[in-house]
């Protein structure tokens, strides 16, 4: 049976939320221990330890060196030899009234002395008879200026085998080398179509410019010869050497000096 006035079961509180008596004395207890226990530290760290004393320091003291005792006085002394400044300072005499240095008076050393002077010796006249090569600068022979070498032109030949199909055709020739040194003779393998054409070339010998080696090349593709025989002719293999001169056009040289 359920009291009246009481919730039903299925609205009763969980948790007994009724008076303990047992956890207020607790909390006293702890409270009053922990009074104790903090005046029983304030007890010993303030009264039963000693306060720290802050110790300043020494107030700054200036000693002044003065010549009112014989201490002093030698120190002074001691300090006035020992200044190097003084070795490099002139200092004139007590009881000299300027700073200026005196100028002395100019004494030459005949005023007091006169010399004995020299007698010339007599004239004699040199009667010997004057030498034909009498002694002089040595004359430097000047070397003659070198002379210009003659020009040479560059040359194009084509072998022996080649002489049937008749004289070429070639244009005329102008070279330019990258280099200052001289090349070398080039050499080339060239293939002769029946028109007389050369429709191909091949380096053999190389003259150690790659940029004269092409011109060359382009050169060899300008050479025309008389007709051979009407397509489809064999080509004629045959090679086709380079002589170089001094026509060549050399590359200008600065005179600026290369960076290092």
């Amino acid at each position: 049976m359920t009291p009246a006035g009481a919730p039903p079961a299925e609205y009763a509180p969980i948790f007994d939320w009724g008076a303990r008596p047992r956890r207020k004395i607790s909390f006293l207890t702890f409270l009053a221990a922990s009074i104790v226990l903090h005046a029983l530290c304030f007890y010993l760290f303030q009264i039963t330890y000693p306060l720290t004393v802050a110790l300043l320091p020494p107030p700054a003291r200036v000693s002044l060196i003065t010549p009112d005792s014989e201490q002093g006085r030698l120190l002074l002394r001691w300090l006035e030899a020992e200044d190097p400044a003084l070795s490099s300072l002139t200092q004139r005499p007590p009881g000299a009234e300027s700073s200026l240095p005196p100028v002395p008076a100019h004494r030459p050393s005949y005023a007091h002395h006169q010399p004995a002077l020299k007698q010339l010796p007599p004239y004699r006249p040199d009667l010997r008879i004057p030498s034909a090569l009498p002694p002089g600068p040595v004359a430097l022979p000047r070397p003659s200026p070198p002379v210009p070498a003659a020009p040479v032109s560059s040359s194009l030949r084509f072998a022996p085998s080649a002489d049937s199909l008749g004289p070429p055709q070639i244009p005329a020739l102008h070279f330019a080398t990258t280099r200052n040194a001289p090349p070398e003779a080039a050499q080339f393998r060239v293939g002769i179509d029946p028109l007389g054409a050369v429709r191909y070339s091949f380096i053999e010998k190389s003259s150690g410019d790659p940029a004269l080696d092409e011109q060359a090349r382009r050169q060899l593709m300008l050479c025309r010869f008389p007709k051979i025989g009407s397509p489809p002719a064999p080509l004629l293999w045959t090679t086709a050497s380079f002589q170089w001169g001094n026509d060549l056009a050399r590359p200008a040289t600065s005179s600026e000096p290369s960076a290092p």
